[in-house]
C-alpha cells in the first residue's frame, strides 16, 4: 500500500501512466477499425475518465452501439459534451439512426441542435415536418439524392407537384454530369412509354458513335429521343469535341432551337476549357439558353484569352449578383472597363477588393497605385488569452491527437474548436499551435482573422535554415519556394497526398528518383523523401529545372509543379498573355487555385524576408505563346 502511494508520487509515474493510457486509447482505435466490440469495450474500460482523449473512446463505443441498434447512453454524452466536435458528430450519427427508424419526435428535438446537417438529414427533417416541397431545390440541382430524399420525391410525384418537365430537367442534369445511374433513377418517375429502354443510356456512354450510326430519322419526335441524342453529343464531346460539333450541325434542323442552343452551350464550355478558338463562336450559337455558373465563368475566361474586353464586360455585367461579387470577376470587370475607357467605374470596382490579402486583392491594389504591404501586426496574445487557449478542451484533444499521429481527427477537432472565436482567440490558438510545431493549424488559425492580424503566423517559415541553404545554393527565390510549400504541405513533414506525393514539397516518388539521378544524389532511396533536407533538395532542384525550361516564369513553373510541365506549356495562348490571364484560364480547377495562391503567398513571404514591396503583376510577367522558338533543352526535355 505504502509502496503504491510512493510510486504514484515519483517523477517517472506520470509519463508511465500516460504511456499506458495512450496504449489503451490506440487499442480502442484499432478495435474500432477492425470491428472488435469486445476489445473496444475492454480498452475503453482501461482508460481513466479524466484522460484527455477519453471522450473519443466513449464516442467510438456509442457509435458501435448505434451500429448494433442500441442508442442508450447517447443523450447523456451529448449533454456532457454539448458544443464539441464529438457531440456534433455523434448527434449526426444518431439523427441518421432516428431518421431511418422514422422516430420523428426525437429526430426533431435533436435536429434543431445540429449545426451542419447533410443532405440526407435535411430530407429526413422535411419528412418529419411534412414539407416535401423542400426537396424540389435539391431535385433541380446536379447533386445526387440519398435514399432519405426519395420518399419526398415520391410524395411530390403522387400529388402532381413534380411535373413531367421537372423530371426531364433532372434527367438532363444528371446525364450532362455523366451520372447515368442517377439519370435513370430520375427517369423512373416517367410513364413507361416515356422512359428509356433498359441499357440504352449505358450503351451510349460506352460508344456514342454507334448510337449515331443507328439514329432513326424520327429520333426528335419524342423527348426521350432528343435527350438521348443530347446525351450522346455530350459523351462524344468528351473525347472528340470537333466531331461532336460536326454531328450537332447535322442534327440542328431536326432539333428544337432550345435544344440546339443548349447543346452549343455545353460544347462551348468544353471548348473554352480546352482553349479552342471555336469556344466564343459556340457561345454565340448558344443564344439565349441559360448558362450555369461554370459555363459563364468559362465564357469570361475564353474572352480574356482572346482579349475580347467588350465581351468580358458584358458577360460579367449580366451575371447574377452572387457570382459577380467574387473577387476574380470584380477585378476582370474593372480591367475591362479600364480598357473600354471607363476609368471611374473601374476604380470604384478596384476599390472594393484592393487591400484584400489574396491574388486579386493584390492586383487591384496595384491598379490603384497602392504598394502591397503587410498589415499592422496585432499585439501578441496576453497571458490570459494564452491560458484560455491552453485550457480549451477541443484544442487540448486536438494536440493530443496530433501527438499520437492521428492527424485527420486532430485537424477536425482543431477546426471545430475555432468556430465562433474572435480574432484575439484565433491568434492565441495560432500561437498555441506554433509552440507545439503544428504549423498547418497555426497558419489555418491565423488565416481566419478579420481585423487583427499576425502575418508572421499566417505565413510561417519553419525549417528556414534548411530551406535557405538549398535555395541560396541553387539561386532559387526563397519567397517563392516558401509560397509553394505553404500551399503544398502547410509544412507538415509527413504529409502524403492521395496520389503519393510526400513531404514538405510534396515530391512524387517517380519525380524524386528522376531528380536524384539528374543531380547525382548518391545512394538515394525513396524512404529518404521524408527527410526534410533531402525533400527540400529534391523539390528545389526540380523547381529550378522546371523554371529554366519555362521561360524562367514562376507562374508557368508553379503550374508545372502542380500539373506537370507538358500541361503548363500547352496552356499558353496563341498570342502573348498576361500572367494573370494565364493563371485565371488554367483548365484544372485545383491547379488554377493553386497557382494563384502560390503567387499571392510569395508576395507576403517576400515582404517578411526582405521588407521591400514588389509588384505581383511584374512577378507574373507575360506568358509568350508556344511556337517554333519553343525548344526544350535536352537536359530537361524528359521532365516528369
Amino acid at each position: 500500500m505504502c509502496f503504491g502511494l510512493s510510486l504514484s508520487g515519483t517523477a517517472g509515474a506520470a509519463p508511465m501512466f500516460s504511456a499506458i493510457n495512450d496504449a489503451a486509447f490506440l487499442a480502442a482505435r484499432d478495435a474500432v477499425r477492425t470491428g472488435d466490440t469486445a476489445r473496444l469495450g475492454k480498452a475503453v474500460a482501461a482508460l481513466p475518465v479524466d484522460y484527455v482523449l477519453r471522450p473519443w473512446a466513449d464516442y467510438w463505443q456509442l457509435q458501435q452501439q448505434l451500429a448494433e441498434d442500441d442508442d442508450n447512453g447517447i443523450a447523456p454524452f451529448l449533454q456532457t459534451h454539448e458544443g464539441s466536435y464529438l457531440a456534433e458528430k455523434l448527434r449526426d450519427d444518431w439523427l441518421h439512426f432516428l431518421g431511418k427508424k422514422s422516430d420523428w419526435v426525437r429526430f426533431q428535438r435533436e435536429f434543431s441542435l445540429l449545426s451542419q446537417p447533410d443532405i440526407a438529414l435535411t430530407c429526413y427533417a422535411a419528412q418529419a415536418a411534412g414539407t416535401p416541397q423542400k426537396v424540389r431545390t435539391l431535385w433541380l440541382s446536379s447533386q445526387e439524392l440519398p435514399a432519405a430524399c426519395m420518399p419526398l420525391v415520391d410524395q411530390l410525384v403522387a400529388t402532381g407537384d413534380l411535373t413531367v418537365e421537372e423530371i426531364w430537367q433532372r434527367v438532363r442534369l444528371m446525364l450532362a454530369a455523366g451520372k447515368v445511374g442517377a439519370g435513370r433513377t430520375a427517369a423512373a418517375y416517367l410513364r413507361p412509354e416515356q422512359s428509356f429502354e433498359h441499357g440504352s443510356l449505358e450503351a451510349i456512354a460506352v460508344d456514342p458513335n454507334c448510337y449515331f450510326k443507328r439514329l432513326p430519322p424520327s429520333f426528335a419526335a419524342t423527348r426521350r429521343g432528343r435527350e438521348m441524342a443530347l446525351f450522346a453529343l455530350q459523351t462524344l464531346a468528351r473525347n472528340d469535341l470537333l466531331a461532336a460539333a460536326a454531328r450537332l450541325r447535322s442534327l440542328e434542323e431536326k432539333l428544337p432551337s432550345a435544344d440546339t442552343h443548349y447543346a452549343w452551350g455545353q460544347l462551348a464550355r468544353l471548348a473554352a476549357g480546352r482553349h479552342l478558338p471555336e469556344a466564343l463562336v459556340w457561345y454565340d450559337l448558344a443564344a439565349e439558353t441559360p448558362l450555369d455558373e461554370e459555363q459563364t465563368a468559362w465564357q469570361v475566361r475564353a474572352a480574356l484569352r482572346a482579349h475580347d474586353w467588350g465581351r468580358v464586360q458584358r458577360v460579367i455585367a449580366a451575371m447574377p449578383a452572387e457570382w459577380a461579387q467574387r473577387p476574380e470577376w470584380i477585378y476582370w470587370q474593372a480591367r475591362a472597363l479600364t480598357t473600354l475607357g471607363q476609368a471611374e467605374k473601374a476604380n470604384a470596382l478596384f476599390l472594393r477588393i484592393a487591400g484584400q490579402p489574396n491574388f486579386y486583392g493584390q492586383l487591384a491594389s496595384e491598379e490603384m497605385g497602392w504598394t502591397v504591404r503587410l498589415p499592422l501586426q496585432a499585439p501578441p496574445p496576453s497571458p490570459e488569452e494564452i491560458a484560455a487557449g491552453e485550457a480549451h478542451p477541443g484544442l487540448q484533444r486536438a494536440l493530443e491527437l496530433f501527438r499520437l499521429n492521428m492527424r485527420v481527427e486532430g485537424v477536425r477537432e482543431w477546426n471545430w474548436s475555432l468556430r465562433n472565436m474572435n480574432d484575439r482567440a484565433l491568434l492565441a490558438a495560432a500561437d498555441l499551435a506554433r509552440r507545439h510545431a503544428v504549423w498547418d493549424r497555426a497558419i489555418s488559425s491565423a488565416d481566419r482573422t478579420q481585423d487583427a492580424h499576425n502575418f508572421s503566423l499566417r505565413y510561417l517559415a519553419p525549417y528556414y535554415d534548411q530551406v535557405t541553404s538549398e535555395t541560396d545554393a541553387q539561386g532559387v527565390d526563397t519567397a517563392w519556394v516558401y509560397g509553394l510549400m505553404r500551399q503544398e504541405s502547410r509544412f507538415v513533414t509527413q504529409a502524403n497526398s492521395a496520389v503519393g506525393a510526400k513531404g514538405l514539397m510534396q515530391v512524387m516518388p517517380a519525380t524524386a528518383r528522376w531528380v536524384a539521378k539528374k543531380i547525382k544524389l548518391a545512394n538515394f532511396h525513396p524512404h529518404q523523401m521524408s527527410d526534410i533536407e533531402t525533400n527540400v533538395r529534391l523539390g528545389v532542384s526540380y523547381l529550378k529545372l522546371v523554371l529554366e525550361s519555362l521561360d524562367k516564369l514562376p507562374v508557368l513553373a508553379s503550374a508545372a509543379y502542380n500539373a506537370g510541365p507538358g500541361r503548363a506549356r500547352r496552356w499558353r495562348g496563341d498570342q502573348p498573355l498576361e500572367g494573370a490571364i494565364y493563371a485565371e484560364t488554367i483548365p484544372l480547377t485545383e491547379t488554377r487555385d493553386y497557382v494563384k495562391k502560390v503567387m499571392s503567398n510569395t508576395m507576403y513571404y517576400h515582404l517578411l524576408f526582405n521588407s521591400t514591396p514588389q509588384s505581383l503583376k511584374a512577378r507574373l510577367g507575360i506568358v509568350q505563346p508556344a511556337g517554333a522558338r519553343d525548344v526544350v533543352d535536352t537536359a530537361v526535355q524528359d521532365l516528369p
